[in-house]
Formats: structure tokens, C-alpha cells, sequence
């Protein structure tokens, strides 16, 4: 699956443009961006696609030498989980 980045957000939409995921995320300050909301379309539930959009937003944030408050719930669990993303964690 591909997602698409635009301002604040990365995301999925189907072959008719119906958005069907996505993540998104504001900028705190020029080192900080927050993870604010994961939305996954019932379609695709439980198929691990909002953690593919965490992903996205930690390469977004690595590449970008930024750090992430996940505020989302979901964003937060990923990061409790996942020592992979200590890197790019705000604390």
C-alpha cells in the first residue's frame, strides 16, 4: 500500500479517491510535530494500516530531524510498544 503526503497528513484513498486512511499531525515548533489523529476505515481494519501511517509520520520525523508527541491515542500505544521509535520521541 502507498500513502500520499500532504501538508500535515499522510494517507490512502482508494482508486475513486475515497480517503479510506490517514494520519495527522501539527507542528509544535521547528523541532517538534504532534500526532493528533489515526483513522482507518472499517474496510481495512485489522490489517495494521494505522501502524504503517505511525510509521510514516517516524521516517517523516527522522528524515526531517524532528521528534513526535504522539497525542493520539492509538500514535501513543505504538510508541509504548515499539523501542524502534525511542529515537524520534519527545519526552
Amino acid at each position: 500500500m502507498e500513502f500520499l503526503y500532504d501538508t500535515n497528513r499522510f494517507y490512502y484513498d482508494d482508486e475513486n479517491g475515497k480517503n479510506l486512511a490517514e494520519i495527522t499531525m501539527s507542528t509544535v515548533d521547528d523541532d517538534t510535530i504532534i500526532i493528533d489523529h489515526t483513522w482507518v476505515d472499517n474496510s481495512l481494519r485489522g490489517q495494521g494500516i494505522a501502524a504503517q501511517l505511525v510509521k510514516q509520520v517516524v521516517d517523516f520525523a527522522r528524515q526531517s530531524n524532528k521528534l513526535i508527541m504522539p497525542l493520539c491515542p492509538f500514535a501513543k500505544e505504538e510508541f509504548s510498544k515499539n523501542e524502534d521509535y525511542e529515537d524520534v520521541l519527545k519526552k
